[in-house]
């Protein structure tokens, strides 16, 4: 397996009564698989691919991507880890405003060490993905369907291999919803493991598998 839980969980404390966001959760995701995590808000979804992203850790349980074990890596080695390896997708906008497209798609290489023809892969990445001419563009003036498109390019410009999606269809039109969809099936053939969670049951025929997620247990 590519990615990999094995018993996950996370608990978290409010006042005196501990909530449990995920429950001893396993799962298993090949390399090069297009899945996504289903359920209604609250289910726990966030809280999970916050933990497969590194961005928090599991009260318990074990993380492993690419046969690397998350738990045991420091906060360096995983924001290391999220410029090299995988890529996360934040729910909503997350563009920055003040820069223009190309450099809000070069961020992560200029962080990185992948700064090197950054410019030139991402005219690429909006031609493929149908946005040739914005490069010079601000988010403003771009449409939520086009900012989403703008964010997963971003996230495929360090080439990870694992892309780690939050809701990435959310607020957008049933055209938007399928355009997003088709792009991480593409993305997926090329050989990059991509998860995404959503609450939307339209167009999961082009995913390879589904997992429905309920009060922080897989169903």
């Amino acid at each position: 397996m590519f990615l990999e839980t094995k018993n996950l969980t996370k608990k978290f404390q409010r006042g005196n009564k501990e909530l449990v966001a995920v429950n001893n959760l396993s799962i298993g995701i090949e390399q090069g698989a297009f899945a996504a995590v289903v359920g209604h808000s609250g289910s726990g979804k966030s809280t999970l691919f916050s933990m497969i992203s590194g961005l928090s850790r599991p009260t318990s349980g074990e993380i492993f991507i690419d046969g690397l074990s998350i738990n045991e890596m420091s906060r360096d080695q995983l924001a290391e880890f999220r410029r090299s390896t995988l890529s996360y997708v934040l729910q909503g906008q997350s563009l920055l405003g003040n820069f223009s497209i190309i450099d809000n798609i070069c961020m992560p290489a200029y962080l990185g060490k992948h700064s090197d023809g950054c410019a030139g892969r991402a005219l690429k990445l909006l031609d493929a993905f149908g946005l040739g001419g914005i490069e010079n563009e601000f988010p403003s003036s771009l449409s939520g369907g086009e900012q989403r498109r703008v964010s997963i390019i971003r996230s495929l410009i360090t080439s990870p291999k694992i892309i780690v999606a939050d809701e990435p269809t959310s607020s957008l039109d049933l055209e938007n919803t399928e355009l997003i969809m088709q792009l991480f099936r593409q993305i997926s053939q090329k050989g990059t493991t991509v998860l995404i969670s959503t609450h939307d049951l339209n167009f999961l025929d082009y995913t390879d598998s589904v997992y429905k997620m309920s009060n922080g247990i897989l169903l």
